[in-house]
């Protein structure tokens, strides 16, 4: 056995739902004996992940794009897209290419916990806040200026 088992890919992000944790928990725990099976699971992270953040989760391509179109910065467009590449061409067989080495491999889990913190973590960490400090009142008028006039 090789410890520690999760190599030097980072921690998942707290906030990061158990489903993908999951996931990118075993990642982590391949890592240092198969890189290219760790990028398949965080590919199917990354499908878990979309559904968390409102997509269907069937098509990675497909709900990558209705997030570009909902505003999903294109930072965030290109570490999806970076991860879905990097899972797919992973399993194809007979090529070896660049999601081979362990230093690719763990540069990804990176970009995993950068799409959470910024989609999930971020988002939550400013809710807790305007509801701490926000009166319901003021929310709600500003809910009303913010509203298109029908």
């Amino acid at each position: 056995m090789i410890y520690p088992a999760g190599g030097a890919a980072p921690l998942p992000n707290p906030d990061m739902p158990a489903d993908v944790r999951q996931d990118y928990e075993e990642a982590r725990s391949i890592l240092s004996i198969s890189p290219r099976g760790s990028a398949a699971l965080l590919r199917l992270a990354v499908q878990r992940l979309c559904k968390h953040l409102g997509q269907p989760g069937e098509n990675i391509n497909a709900d990558v794009a209705a997030l570009v179109r909902q505003g999903l910065p294109v930072q965030l467009q290109k570490a999806l897209d970076s991860l879905r590449v990097a899972g797919n061409n992973a399993v194809h067989p007979g090529q070896l290419d660049i999601y081979d080495t362990p230093e690719i491999a763990t540069r990804l889990f990176g970009l995993l916990n950068i799409i959470v913190d910024n989609q999930i973590t971020q988002p939550k960490a400013i809710s807790e806040l305007y509801d701490a400090t926000v009166p319901q009142n003021l929310q709600q008028a500003i809910t009303r200026r913010d509203t298109p006039p029908a």
